[in-house]
């Protein structure tokens, strides 16, 4: 992993915004911020406005908090960068693709699902789950999920796949309107036949009674 990478650990917070997209950061680095602009507007541009002796006393608790959230980043980055390398889990995309070529989409769905336990934002596991779906006609949770890959900085180089595979959902979609369309222009027409129905059997029995008198 390239030296460059862990410059981001300087701002505490901005790994998890930067490389996972994780919100629940972003208070972090909106504090270090906050922290940063009172050093240096208290520090140096009003330094008239906090006693020298507060000032660096709260300089030596900001620098101290900063390095334990620095020396964090540098150990959680690599699980960040790339998860899979080190998970202790099998990475078990494979078996999964393995899977949907045969068609066993239950069993696909399944390992796809503990694939992107260890990688959440993996492009092309998430477009084979995407594609599971459709297969199991569950289009509504296909139609969510492939909005959600497309708002992926990491599935743009899968642009194609990703447009190729909504614009099956949408053909599925539209056999499946078109098959209920069919079913209910049919339930139209079986009503007469299955209103004469009774009529037969009514006149059944009446000549079955004139029979027995």
């Amino acid at each position: 992993m390239s030296a460059s990478y862990y410059l981001s650990c300087l701002w505490p917070g901005l790994p998890e915004l930067w490389w996972r997209g994780r919100m629940a950061s972003l208070p972090l680095a909106i504090a270090f911020c906050l922290a940063l602009n009172s050093f240096l507007v208290f520090g140096w541009v009003y330094p008239g406005w906090i006693s020298g002796g507060l000032f660096w006393m709260a300089t030596l608790v900001g620098v101290t908090v900063w390095g334990f959230y620095v020396v964090r980043g540098l150990r959680e980055l690599p699980e960040l960068i790339h998860p899979r390398k080190v998970s202790e889990e099998p990475d078990r995309f494979r078996e999964a693709h393995a899977a949907f070529l045969r068609g066993d989409w239950e069993a696909a769905e399944q390992l796809l699902t503990s694939v992107l336990a260890i990688e959440p934002r993996d492009p092309p596991a998430l477009l084979m789950l995407c594609s599971v779906y459709r297969h199991l006609d569950q289009l509504d949770h296909a139609t969510v999920l492939i909005n959600e890959i497309s708002r992926l900085e990491v599935a743009d180089p899968w642009w194609v796949e990703v447009e190729t595979e909504r614009k099956r959902i949408r053909r599925a979609m539209a056999a499946e309107a078109e098959a209920k369309k069919k079913t209910k222009s049919d339930a139209r027409e079986n009503p007469a036949t299955d209103e004469a129905a009774p009529s037969e059997n009514a006149a059944d029995m009446t000549a079955d009674r004139a029979t027995a008198a």
